[in-house]
């Protein structure tokens, strides 16, 4: 029996919003013998399930056990193209791809005067949308058609094709290299992480710059700037030069703002560069641009013009509360947050079919933070625990790690001494199997595994050492995102001082301002 939460028939189901239901039962009564179809049936039937049942749904009477896979794959077509015939999924994208369509129609049928027509205007659409690929592909068909249709202009319009066609596979293929390196770049991260030393950072920094192609500026459009932001930065992420993060994330947004037509052609990419400027401004650690930031973000995805679906409801969701998240780690605001647990539960719950483990993961990861902040160890370990049992996170051991430390941490200080060597052999075991332990978390290691040894009254002298043994590494340049996952400087602060660790972060964040 097929699982529901995998049927993607199942899934597209349930994920139809009701004016779409109404679509497609409007699209499959178009003909009076489709009423009472078998695939109609099925759609029915799964539409008021719960889950898929397939040993009910022959049982039903709807269809025998042998066509049932042939059904289903018929009902996921249907439902497809009723979606693609819905105005709320037309772009310009499907307008250009439907007359290219009409155009080759008609080129069949020998009416190549009218298709010339139709792919002129197309054409013009496609470029002044920076649609390349689309406009390359029209260049393409009219030169075959040219050669068919002989007119007194053959000579020039040869000559224009030409190059309309030399310019945009130029554009194409700069445009294409860059977005392989950029994805190339993307992918080194999820495998490796960030660099950890001199070496490392030789070795990526040599690669993105022999990757890199060669480009006049002012041959670039929209796209092929995109392209080029996005790929220096990952490159920037990668060698945690974050207020290069910064500079290209924010001229990524601009960019938009500069071509506004290609906010609601492109909004996801929109969105995206909005997220990684948000994330730039928290890892440079700019509390009053990111708020600023941030409450323009939400006025982008509340305003009734931006485009809507699924997808830019979910990604959303994402950066909103993310970004939310950490801007009240920044401020030191924990306990004002706490009011966004509740709220990406809720998101959570709603989006399951649609958020990965990883994002899952991190949100329970900064939610463990926000309760670690809070004093509330107890709720802390409990989210923490979640990422911990989790056997699927394969692409960011970096996350289990701190998340196991961050536990270590969050036990000690909530008493729990009795879990604390069970847990220390386990992460010690985690560590040397990831071989990345960085200066930073082996310290913290070594510190809570001798406080067994420790009397009470030596406590914050021993505190006080290995506050004086991390603050080197506070701004070093491969060790300073252990303290971006945990404030461990301003915890060991907070117990030397003897104040809650919200304290010592609203008194730093105020200094930073000045």
């Amino acid at each position: 029996m097929t699982s529901d939460q995998k049927d993607p028939l199942f899934i597209l189901v349930k994920s139809l919003s009701k004016s779409e239901k109404r679509q497609f039962k409007v699209y499959v009564g178009r003909l009076g013998v489709n009423t009472d179809s078998k695939f109609l049936a099925l759609f029915n039937h799964l539409d008021k399930s719960d889950k898929i049942d397939e040993e009910l749904i022959v049982k039903k009477g709807i269809v025998t056990k042998q066509q049932l896979s042939n059904l289903k794959a018929h009902l996921y077509k249907q439902i497809l193209i009723s979606l693609r015939l819905s105005p709320v999924h037309q772009n310009i994208r499907s307008q250009i791809r439907e007359q290219l369509d009409f155009a080759s129609i008609l080129y069949h049928k020998g009416l190549y005067k009218q298709s010339l027509k139709i792919l002129d205007k197309a054409k013009s659409i496609a470029i002044e949308n920076e649609e390349n690929n689309s406009a390359y592909e029209i260049v393409e068909l009219e030169k075959i058609i040219e050669t068919q249709y002989i007119t007194r202009s053959i000579n020039t319009r040869a000559d224009e094709l030409t190059e309309e066609a030399k310019m945009l596979s130029m554009k194409n293929v700069l445009t294409s290299r860059l977005s392989n390196l950029s994805l190339q770049l993307y992918g080194l991260m999820l495998k490796s992480g960030y660099v950890r030393n001199d070496k490392e950072h030789n070795i990526i920094s040599n690669y993105f710059h022999s990757k890199l192609p060669k480009y006049d500026w002012n041959l670039l459009g929209f796209r092929e700037k995109l392209w080029l932001y996005n790929a220096h930065l990952w490159y920037s992420f990668m060698i945690q030069d974050f207020l290069s993060c910064y500079k290209y994330s924010k001229k990524w947004v601009d960019l938009f703002y500069e071509y506004p037509q290609m906010i609601s052609l492109n909004p996801v990419f929109f969105l995206r560069g909005y997220h990684y400027l948000m994330e730039s401004l928290y890892l440079i650690k700019d509390q009053s641009q990111l708020q600023q930031t941030l409450l323009n973000f939400e006025k982008v995805i509340q305003d009734k013009d931006f485009p809507k679906d699924d997808n830019i409801e979910v990604l959303s969701f994402q950066f909103l509360y993310n970004n939310k998240l950490n801007s009240h780690f920044l401020e030191g605001t924990f306990a004002e947050g706490e009011y966004l647990v509740s709220e990406i539960e809720d998101g959570i719950a709603n989006y399951s079919n649609k958020l990965d483990d990883h994002h899952i993961m991190v949100f329970y990861y900064k939610i463990g933070c926000l309760y670690f902040g809070m004093g509330n160890h107890k709720k802390c370990i409990e989210y923490l625990k979640k990422i911990i049992e989790n056997k699927s996170l394969q692409m960011r051991e970096d996350l289990m790690c701190f998340s196991r430390v961050l536990s270590l941490v969050a036990h000690y200080e909530s008493g729990r001494d009795y879990h604390l060597e069970t847990q220390l052999k386990e992460t010690y075991r985690f560590l040397i199997k990831m071989d990345d332990l960085h200066e930073v978390q082996k310290e913290m290691i070594k510190f809570l595994r001798n406080l067994g040894d420790i009397y009470p009254q030596q406590i914050k002298d021993e505190f006080r050492k290995l506050h004086s043994t991390l603050k080197k590494y506070e701004n070093h340049p491969y060790e300073k995102r252990a303290f971006l996952y945990l404030d461990i400087l301003s915890w060991l602060e907070s117990n030397i001082q003897g104040r809650p660790v919200s304290d010592i972060i609203k008194e730093k964040a105020k200094q930073s301002i000045r």
